[in-house]
C-alpha cells in the first residue's frame, strides 16, 4: 500500500509545539527525507534524535534558521535540495505570540518583531520554496496505475500556519493586534500565491489552529481554570478543551497529501468549532 506522504519535507518552528508534532506525523505517514528548522538548535537536535529513534530509516537534516533573515532562509533551503534532491512538502510554521498589550501601549519594536517573524518569515520561506518547486518535475511515475496519484501529488505542497485569529479578531481581554494582523495577512498571502501558482500544479493552503496546548499558551491546561484569561474562550469552544498539537499536525498531513489534491488557496480552521458557532 502506498504511503499517504512520500519524498522530502521542510518544517520551520520544528523544535517544539505544532512544528515538532508535524515532523513526527510526516515521518509516521511516509516522508523519508525531513529537514527541520528552528532558531533553537538544541531543541531541534532533541527532535531529530527522537525521530531517528522511532523511524531509523528516515534522513533528518537539522537547520538553524532565523526566518527573518533572507540569506539564512535561502541557504537553508539550498541545503535541503542539495541533500534531498527536491522539495515535496513545506510547512511554514515558525512564529511567536508577541507581547500582549493594547495597541497604544505596544512599542514599535514589539509590533515589528511579530510581523517580521509571523508574516515576513513566512513570505521569505515561501518565496524560496516556490522557486524550488516550480523548477522540479512531478513525482516520478513508476507504473501507469500510479499516474493519477502522481498528478495529484503535483510538483509540491506548501502549508502556511496561520491561526483562527487570521479569520476572526481576538476577543476581550486578549490584546494581540499585531499577531492577528500578521495571521490575517498569512491567509491573504496564501490565497494570492495559491492563485498565482495554480497553473504550475503547486498547491498552497493555510492551517488556522485555535487554542492549542503548546508552549505558546503559557500554563497549558491552566487555561481551563477559572480566572485564566482564556478560560471563558475555551469554555465557549463546543469541544470545551484545548486542541492537541498532534491534531493540528494531522490536519497538516491532510493538506500535504493527495487526499486534498483539489484543495488550494484554503484556510482550514481547526479550532474545535469556536469560530463557527
Amino acid at each position: 500500500m502506498a504511503s499517504l506522504l512520500e519524498g522530502s519535507a521542510f518544517v520551520t518552528g520544528a523544535a517544539s509545539g505544532i512544528g515538532e508534532k508535524t515532523a513526527y506525523a510526516f515521518a509516521k505517514y511516509g516522508i523519508s527525507k525531513l529537514a527541520i528548522a528552528d532558531i533553537n538548535l538544541e531543541g531541534l537536535q532533541t527532535v531529530a534524535a527522537n525521530l531517528q529513534k522511532e523511524w531509523p530509516d528516515i534522513e533528518v537534516l537539522t537547520l538553524k534558521i532565523d526566518v527573518r533573515k533572507a540569506e539564512e532562509v535561502k541557504s537553508g533551503l539550498a541545503q535541503v535540495v542539495s541533500n534531498f534532491g527536491r522539495l515535496d512538502v513545506a510547512v511554514n510554521n515558525a512564529g511567536i505570540s508577541g507581547k500582549v498589550a493594547r495597541v497604544h501601549e505596544l512599542e514599535e519594536a514589539d509590533w515589528n518583531d511579530v510581523l517580521n517573524i509571523n508574516l515576513t518569515g513566512v513570505h521569505l520561506c515561501q518565496k524560496e520554496e516556490l522557486a524550488i518547486m516550480v523548477n522540479q518535475e512531478y513525482h516520478q511515475l513508476l507504473t501507469l496505475a500510479a499516474r493519477d496519484l502522481g498528478v495529484r501529488r503535483g510538483r509540491g505542497a506548501i502549508i502556511n500556519v496561520s491561526s483562527m485569529y487570521g479569520v476572526v479578531g481576538p476577543l476581550f481581554p486578549i490584546h494581540q493586534t499585531a499577531y492577528s494582523a500578521a495571521k490575517h495577512a498569512v491567509v491573504g498571502m496564501t490565497k494570492a500565491d495559491a492563485s498565482s501558482y495554480a497553473g504550475t500544479n503547486i498547491r498552497i493552503n493555510a492551517i488556522c489552529p485555535g487554542y492549542i496546548e503548546t508552549p505558546m499558551i503559557k500554563g497549558g491546561t491552566a487555561s481551563l481554570v477559572q480566572g485564566h484569561p482564556l478560560h471563558s474562550h475555551v469554555q465557549n469552544t463546543p469541544l470545551k478543551r484545548l486542541g492537541l498539537p498532534e491534531e493540528i499536525a494531522d490536519s497538516i498531513v491532510f493538506l500535504a497529501s493527495p487526499l486534498s489534491s483539489y484543495v488550494n488557496g484554503f484556510g482550514l480552521v481547526a479550532d474545535g468549532g469556536y469560530t463557527g458557532c
